[in-house]
């Protein structure tokens, strides 16, 4: 039988076993999973634009 993995919270950075019993995983509490959640549907988190994106083409050029 393998050693478990262990990885970060990404929210305060405590270790976490990843396991079935690790129930807020990859996060290390409710509390936590709660943050990142509300970072979200406050849009703190966004995905860069690329190139195309940031300057779409004109109308009608399609």
């Amino acid at each position: 039988m393998s050693k478990p993995s262990v990885v970060t919270c990404p929210q305060c950075g405590k270790e976490v076993v990843w396991c079935n019993d690790s129930r807020y995983r990859p996060f290390c509490s409710e509390r936590c999973k709660l943050i990142d959640l509300g970072q979200w549907a406050a849009e703190s988190y966004r995905v860069p634009l690329t190139e195309d994106e940031a300057n779409p083409m004109p109308p009608g050029k399609i």
